[in-house]
């Protein structure tokens, strides 16, 4: 059986203050013996110190992005080592801010997550179509093509590990959500579309639900055979409502 995950992505968020009462009230709110997996992904700057601030507990450090390259004239590039060097294990790529405002491409996300294995790290792929895709009937296709990306690159095993985060461009920080059965049919296809080249690795590859996940949406989306867990954005700024998402994922899957 897959354990879901539940990772929360800050973006642009946060200050030394705000990552100390965070981390002090998630501590707080979860168990010590989780039924899921937990993962919050603070701005870089901050990752250290959080590494700290989460001393011995099970949650565990992500990362928003890397670069492709290890080391060199690079200026405000960060690498795989140097993350993993202060206990990131997760990275989240392909997400839709950095595909929309840094022009990133299905190839060049498919290289970083080529860079991420490598180094013995697990890859977050985010995956997922826009607004006018969705309305067109795109969604398949989208979806397709992105995953496609890094099998062509890496073949359908670099998914063993490997994590997808289906999000819906349209519902990222919008207050809109697929419905529960909407979001399970694209986790469906994703997963069959991978079968398709390996059914074992798609059984196991966890699949993540990314748009608008709140406490008050979680409970029904986690109950779907194929939906994993969630990469929560604003949610993940409040211990109480990340909390929350997280005891859903927990309740669903038990």
């Amino acid at each position: 059986m897959r354990k879901p995950l539940v990772m929360g992505n800050w973006k642009l968020n946060g200050s030394i203050e705000m990552a100390k009462n965070l981390v002090a009230g998630l501590k707080n709110e979860l168990s010590a013996n989780a039924q899921c997996d937990v993962a919050i992904a603070p701005p870089v700057v901050y990752l250290d110190f959080v590494k700290h601030q989460l001393g011995k507990s099970n949650i565990i450090l992500g990362a928003q992005d890397v670069g492709v390259n290890l080391s060199g004239a690079f200026t405000g590039e960060v690498s795989v080592n140097m993350l993993k060097e202060i206990g990131v294990t997760h990275i989240i790529i392909g997400h839709s801010e950095r595909r929309t405002y840094h022009k990133e491409s299905d190839e060049f996300i498919a290289k970083k997550f080529g860079v991420i294995k490598e180094a013995g790290l697990v890859p977050v792929l985010c995956i997922g179509e826009t607004e006018a895709e969705n309305e067109a009937g795109q969604t398949q296709a989208v979806c397709a093509r992105q995953i496609d990306a890094v099998i062509k690159a890496l073949g359908v095993q670099a998914f063993n590990g490997a994590i997808i985060a289906y999000e819906p461009v349209w519902a990222i920080g919008t207050g809109k959500s697929a419905t529960p059965a909407q979001a399970q049919a694209v986790h469906k296809f994703i997963r069959d579309h991978i079968a398709k080249q390996d059914a074992k690795v798609a059984q196991q590859v966890i699949i993540q639900y990314g748009g608008s996940v709140n406490d008050k949406n979680a409970a029904e989306l986690f109950t779907q055979p194929d939906i994993d867990g969630a990469l929560v954005g604003g949610a993940s700024l409040k211990a109480d409502a990340f909390a929350a998402i997280v005891k859903a994922a927990e309740q669903a899957k038990k």
